[in-house]
């Protein structure tokens, strides 16, 4: 009985110590958990599409050909795949703030390229067929899909959030040996809607109410200005300036009988951009602007004369989207023949502006 006893013990012995150096040779695989992880997305809302900005830091990186990272969207309705959809790269350190290493994507592994290919709920990545190790040790991987992955090429949104009722879990696992989870909130609306109003304004000057020019001679034109005594050479007798924030911006118009003395009258150049002409009647203006999206409305604004507002009121100026304030110098011109009518001659001009709401 002892003999037997004594047999199987070294049996036993002699067992365990031809199996010790095979389990020593055996490759083992240490998992570990995943740090620092997170899922950016594009939208919270439920049943609606967004982009997933997936990180998160591995102690033991990617050692081997052939391994896999596998990432599944728990709770989401997965669509159409492509590789486009998908980027993958790694930092240089255990920082998620960059990523400098890009990794190259295609529907299987290859020399330096990672296979990407959808199942069902599962995303999964095989490293390349060559080199180690792929991704080093506590580096940051990241992970985009949707709209937001633009490395090989632009992707699209393919990944719908469930119900708000529904736990949404992104689970990262696969054959390189760590795991971790991110639990996702999705929620019924994940928008703000916010409003303001802007009220409308029109701002409309004129900076001299009272100009003149002055006595008139026909052997000589004559122009307005602002101290009412007038002069020989052209002059800016006043000026307008017009601000609004009308979409569709302003109109100014202008109206009133031409220089008049009792019933005698001198007359008004019309609709025409006209020169000066000395001893011939004429009375007219133009307007030159700067600031601002106004401009003069012809026949105003060329290096003639106009005037054609005695009888209904004439634009001479606006914009046609909201604008910064416009000033318009307004150059005003008389000349008389020989024969005009001795007199005190005067006119009243009302100057109106438009905004367009």
């Amino acid at each position: 009985m002892k003999m037997k006893i004594k047999e199987l013990f070294i049996k036993g012995v002699i067992t365990s110590l031809v199996m010790t150096p095979l389990l020593m040779g055996m490759p083992t695989v240490m998992a570990a958990s995943l740090t620092t992880l997170s899922d950016n997305m594009s939208r919270l809302e439920e049943s609606t599409l967004s982009n997933h900005d997936i990180r998160f830091v591995s102690p033991s990186g990617v050692s081997a050909i052939g391994q896999t990272i596998t990432v599944e969207f728990s709770g989401f309705t997965m669509g159409t795949f492509n590789v486009d959809n998908v980027d993958l790269a790694f930092s240089s350190s255990s920082s998620c703030a960059s990523f400098a290493t890009e990794q190259t994507l295609a529907t299987s592994a290859a020399s330096g390229t990672w296979g990407v290919a959808q199942s069902g709920q599962i995303i999964t990545f095989t490293a390349p067929t060559d080199g180690a190790p792929q991704i080093p040790t506590n580096r940051c991987i990241q992970i985009q899909v949707g709209t937001n992955a633009t490395s090989g090429g632009t992707g699209v949104n393919h990944i719908t959030n469930g119900t708000a009722a529904t736990a949404h879990n992104i689970i990262i696992g696969g054959t390189f040996g760590d795991t971790g989870t991110i639990n996702v909130d999705v929620i019924p609306d994940d928008q703000v809607l916010i409003t303001a109003t802007v009220g409308p304004s029109i701002t409309f000057t004129i900076s001299d109410n009272t100009i003149g020019f002055g006595p008139l001679s026909s052997a000589a034109a004559r122009y307005a200005t602002g101290d009412t005594n007038g002069d020989n050479s052209p002059v800016t007798a006043h000026n307008l300036t017009a601000q609004t924030n009308a979409t569709s911006g302003y109109v100014i118009y202008v109206f009133g009988p031409t220089l008049t003395s009792g019933a005698d009258t001198i007359t008004a150049i019309g609709g025409s951009n006209t020169a000066s002409s000395a001893g011939t009647e004429q009375f007219g203006v133009r307007y030159t602007a700067s600031g601002g999206s106004g401009t003069v409305t012809a026949p105003y604004a060329a290096a003639g004369y106009a005037y054609d507002a005695v009888s209904a009121q004439d634009q001479i100026a606006s914009s046609t989207v909201a604008s910064a304030t416009t000033t318009y110098n307004a150059e005003y011109l008389a000349n008389i023949a020989t024969g005009t009518e001795a007199g005190l001659y005067s006119t009243t001009l009302t100057y109106t502006a438009t905004a367009t709401f």
